[in-house]
């Protein structure tokens, strides 16, 4: 029986500047000391991505994706050369990789790759001759090496699936948080820390717009049953345990409330009421590589409609472009944009079979004077597209409603 292995990865915040990324050092050598092989995953220094993507927006409003890539994965290769720099002055052995050299292969989105396959001998070969692995998180390469990165959160990913390829005891997730809370605790100081929470529920948190963990790693970690641990690098508490299932009451409905304001709303007017037209929009979106989320079309008395839907904001130049073209090929009417939108949601597992959650969340925006502009729902979620200056007014009402205050 070899020695235990965890997979560590420490987010930008963790290793925000030089006091930070020492303390992530005396942690892992602190792993290290008792025993256990380590394969750390890190991101980019604190605010290093915005702060290249802000470089790259004045150079180029619409820059190539493929050299966005190239730019943005320096961040990473910075972190893990200093990140080993720290553990060698501990007088521990540690090897930093870039995504490309222990052989994280991608398919060729550039900006969203998803990761193929991982050659695992390289890191295999380090840690035998008793090594700390060092890997940059959020990026790999194309089989033909252009450089690729795996979207917002992606060293989540890198972590989670290194975890599963290496067949790692444990996959811990550090963060500046000591877990994952009932709702942002910046927003509302009286979120409580969750113990555990199922992949499930995590899934749904992260892709309503709960920062603490990159959607596809927890897809990735649920299909494969990787267990992960989400705790603070900042203390040596437990944090939450993300897994298959979690024992709960029966009663306990809504666990969490999450706000995205990362989101912008695209309304076509004076749409053809006819078979087809909506697919042509929307196809042309997809060819464009634009994720669109909630859709509301409005009922049609008088043969023309309104289509209404959401995306992620960083898409809203490229979506407005493509949408325009779309409307004047189906003789729709204006496009018109919305950035001055946020979505609220509430998730818990259960909330299908308790009638009145829906109602109670209605009714709360409505005391608050908050108008809703969207609604969605799935088996555990409702969501609501709202104006971005009332949504944390809206958090805080419903928080408190759902019984989340501690």
């Amino acid at each position: 029986m070899g020695k235990a292995l965890i997979v560590q990865k420490f987010g930008g915040s963790s290793v925000a500047n030089v006091e930070r990324i020492q303390n992530v050092a005396r942690r892992v050598t602190g792993y290290r000391k008792k025993g256990y092989d380590l394969v750390v995953v890190v991101s980019a220094l604190g605010d290093t991505t915005d702060e290249l993507i802000e470089l790259a927006d004045k150079i180029n409003p619409e820059p190539s994706e493929r050299e966005m890539d190239m730019l943005l994965s320096t961040g990473e290769q910075i972190s893990v050369a200093l990140l080993a720099m720290a553990i060698h002055k501990l007088g521990y052995e540690a090897i930093s990789f870039t995504g490309l050299q222990v052989g994280i292969i991608t398919d060729t989105s550039h900006t969203r790759a998803r990761i193929v396959k991982i050659d695992t001998k390289k890191i295999s070969d380090e840690l035998k001759k008793g090594k700390i692995v060092i890997v940059a998180g959020f990026q790999g390469t194309t089989p033909d090496q252009h450089i690729t990165t795996l979207g917002r959160g992606g060293s989540d990913l890198t972590a989670v699936a290194l975890a599963k390829e290496l067949k790692a005891d444990q996959c811990e997730i550090y963060t500046d948080v000591e877990g994952i809370y009932s709702t942002d605790p910046r927003i509302e100081p009286k979120a409580g820390k969750i113990d555990a929470i199922t992949y499930d529920e995590m899934l749904e948190m992260a892709s309503l717009g709960a920062q603490v963990m990159q959607a596809r790693s927890i897809e990735v970690a649920k299909k494969f049953d990787v267990p992960i641990h989400v705790r603070s690098s900042l203390s040596e508490k437990p944090g939450t345990m993300i897994v298959r299932e979690v024992k709960r009451m029966e009663e306990v409905v809504v666990n969490a409330i999450t706000l995205n304001k990362n989101e912008s709303k695209i309304t076509v007017c004076d749409v053809p009421d006819k078979p087809g037209v909506a697919a042509k929009i929307f196809k042309n979106l997809a060819s464009g590589g634009v994720n669109v989320d909630m859709i509301v079309q409005n009922v049609s008395h008088t043969r023309k409609t309104d289509i209404s839907f959401t995306i992620q904001k960083a898409e809203l130049a490229k979506t407005m472009r493509l949408v325009r073209k779309a409307a004047a090929k189906v003789g729709a009417g204006e496009v018109v944009e919305d950035a001055d939108i946020a979505r609220v949601s509430i998730v818990g597992v259960g909330m299908k079979s308790h009638s009145g959650v829906a109602a109670t969340m209605f009714e709360t925006l409505a005391r608050k004077k908050i108008n809703i502009e969207m609604i969605s729902t799935s088996d555990i979620s409702i969501s609501c597209i709202i104006k971005k200056n009332k949504v944390e007014s809206a958090v805080r009402a419903l928080h408190g409603k759902f019984g989340l205050n501690k």
